[in-house]
């Protein structure tokens, strides 16, 4: 009696073989549990399909497009091992990318710098969203977007925080837009070498503020982020500001060519 008594009060204690073998985290780590197709199935079940998953990615760098990717899966044959784009490693991204590529059907959109200036970024992201649901193969009867902003599309849309993280047509489309937008910098780097956007990929880091600094702006920076303009500035103080809608025209078309 007294043994059952101390087994049942003392919580280092392993009560069976299954407990002991069971794996532990190290401390301090927090499990998470990868995207999954519940939300897609579930539409499946009442008869609405295609489904598309969309995101996007560039909307914190200093220079490049944002890029936007919409993809509707095959349920038959769904790449394994698919998460968020941020929670995969390079080499991950770019075997998973192959895999939707074959299995999925998928579409990409780009806000150039131009149009970010110009209208924003959160409503250069959204406009770019809703050009990649567009250009999808099949249009679809529901679309999922990572975020908190739904898409003016021709369906229902559902937006979904933290999406990437929980819905699996998110994060096939998280991965599509990462390393399409990934490589896209790095042919950008060799148009523009210098700035290391094949390492940062536009990213404000230190590596690329000193070389802003050093060199001043190139076509392919967003002109009004706070680091650009202090740039311009300094290169060019009684510069005219260009024509937006004629520097958008030029670098979709180098975007495309890339690409």
């Amino acid at each position: 009696m007294r043994r059952r008594a101390r087994l049942r009060n003392d919580p280092g204690m392993i009560r069976d073989k299954s407990e002991k073998d069971k794996p532990r985290l190290p401390k301090g780590v927090i499990a998470v549990a990868p995207p999954s197709f519940r939300r897609e199935r579930a539409l499946i079940k009442r008869g609405v399909w295609p489904v598309a998953g969309c995101d996007e990615a560039g909307r914190g760098p200093l220079a490049g497009p944002v890029v936007a990717a919409a993809v509707i899966l095959d349920p038959k044959r769904i790449p394994r091992g698919m998460d968020d784009s941020k929670r995969l490693t390079a080499e991950r991204r770019e075997e998973l990318f192959e895999e939707i590529c074959a299995t999925a059907s998928f579409a990409v959109a780009f806000a150039s710098p131009a149009r970010i200036d110009r209208d924003n970024i959160l409503r250069a992201s959204l406009w770019a969203l809703m050009r990649a649901v567009q250009a999808l193969p099949e249009a679809p009867r529901h679309v999922f977007v990572d975020g908190r902003d739904k898409l003016n599309v021709a369906c229902d849309c559902d937006a979904v925080i933290g999406g990437d993280g929980l819905v699996l047509s998110i994060a096939a489309a998280s991965i599509i837009a990462k390393v399409t937008r990934d490589r896209l910098m790095c042919a950008l780097a060799q148009d523009c070498p210098g700035y290391g956007f094949e390492q940062h990929k536009g990213y404000g880091v230190p590596e690329h503020l000193k070389a802003l600094s050093r060199l001043g702006p190139s076509v392919h920076h967003r002109r009004f982020f706070a680091p650009v303009v202090a740039a311009r500035e300094k290169h060019h103080p009684s510069a005219v500001e260009p024509d937006l809608l004629t520097m958008e025209a030029q670098t979709s078309a180098e975007v495309a060519a890339a690409i």
